[in-house]
């Protein structure tokens, strides 16, 4: 006999963060690396930023989540939480697909941080300029 997996789960990723998201049917519980959303992600503006996929589908109550993230900062670990939901529930639901695109939460943002260059004191800051 087979054991059926009931996890559906999606990779993000953010700058230099990864996010590994387990979704299954349940009853909206969300967890972040063994801590609820709401403690591990402090500000507003990050909790909304985590929990958008779930809040365009209009399925918030209806999975269940676990999340590991590491790497980067708070930023870019919401924003790889909120790529791996968005994966996540797309492999679950095809009819999703429509309304996350839509909202741009299947494109991975590719931006990173620019390297630093000899001879500068950062990426482009240049050393101050002595007249004399």
């Amino acid at each position: 006999m087979a054991v059926v997996n009931p996890y559906i789960w999606g990779t993000g990723r953010r700058k230099t963060s990864t996010a590994r998201v387990r979704i299954k049917p349940g009853t909206g519980k969300f967890m972040i690396n063994g801590k609820e959303v709401d403690a591990f992600f402090v500000t507003e503006d990050t909790r909304r930023s985590a929990k958008e996929p779930l809040n365009v589908t209009e399925t918030h109550n209806n999975y269940d989540v676990w999340v590991n993230v590491k790497g980067g900062g708070v930023t870019g670990q919401a924003g790889a939480t909120s790529l791996g939901i968005a994966r996540a529930l797309r492999s679950e639901n095809e009819n999703f697909e429509g309304m996350l695109r839509e909202h741009g939460l299947l494109t991975r943002d590719s931006r990173e941080v620019e390297r630093k260059k000899y001879g500068r004191h950062k990426a482009r800051r240049s050393t101050q300029f002595s007249k004399r």
